[in-house]
């Protein structure tokens, strides 16, 4: 598998900073959520990992390579988007199949490999049908088998989620998590929603305005966040910021009282 690395990442355009100096260390088989408001970079973090987009600065090390001027086919990365992308006039069987036949990976494994990445996300008595004739939930797991039968190294995860249904979604994050922790794969999983979050990650990624704000475990993040913004976005209903001095350890404040 592999540990991922960012090194004063940065990506703008003209003044403009999408993402300004992200510094990251990502350990071998460790599911990382990027958590954010819209805008915020993680996205575009994850599209650099990717090879979708090119950094204006810093490196991207995956493993023991510095995989900036490779392109994303070599990068020995799997994305699965918030839109499924499964070729309507396919099977099942041959879209799970085709990253296969891309990477012209030996035709001898292709039954073998497609029909236990099936299994993994239950979609193995659905092999004949056409994705037109599955649930959202059930396209959303052709892409993650697809994603499952290359084998990679890296899993990019790019709000996932996002289309289905509230029932739907708790129950495609078990198996998301269940799956990651079978196959230890490196996870990064791109969100603004912080229940997703707070229940797959390892590790959070808290981002604004491009920059990391906080890193941490679930817990630390909620019990100890490192600045307002962090504070303000996490938990629902929201933390009830107060504004006050802190003075020989005695947090001081303007009362107003408002008279009868």
């Amino acid at each position: 598998m592999a540990r991922i690395q960012l090194k004063s990442l940065t990506k703008k355009w003209g003044k403009v900073y999408g993402v300004n100096d992200v510094n990251l260390d990502i350990k071998d088989q460790e599911f990382v959520v990027f958590l954010g408001p819209s805008g915020c970079g993680k996205t575009t973090t994850m599209r650099m990992i990717a090879g979708l987009e090119d950094p204006s600065g810093g490196e991207i090390h995956i493993g023991d390579r510095v995989v900036n001027d490779l392109d994303p086919k070599d990068r020995d990365v799997a994305m699965v988007f918030q839109s499924y992308g499964l070729y309507p006039n396919l099977t099942i069987y041959e879209n799970i199949r085709f990253p296969l036949k891309v990477r012209k990976v030996d035709s001898t494994t292709h039954d073998e490999r497609v029909k236990r990445a099936a299994e993994m996300v239950e979609l193995g008595d659905l092999l004949d049908r056409y994705p037109r004739e599955l649930s959202g939930g059930q396209r959303q797991r052709v892409a993650l088998a697809r994603a499952v039968v290359r084998e990679p190294t890296v899993f990019l995860m790019d709000e996932p989620l996002s289309n289905l249904d509230a029932k739907l979604r708790v129950s495609t994050r078990a198996q998301l998590k269940h799956l990651q922790h079978e196959l230890k794969v490196t996870t990064i999983y791109v969100t603004h929603d912080q229940i997703e979050a707070m229940t797959l990650a390892d590790r959070v990624v808290v981002m604004n305005g491009g920059e990391i704000q906080q890193v941490g475990t679930p817990t630390e993040i909620y019990n100890n966040p490192a600045n307002v913004f962090v504070a303000s976005f996490i938990g629902s209903p929201a933390m009830n910021l107060v504004e006050g001095t802190i003075s020989d350890g005695v947090l001081r404040q303007r009362i107003f009282v408002l008279a009868d």
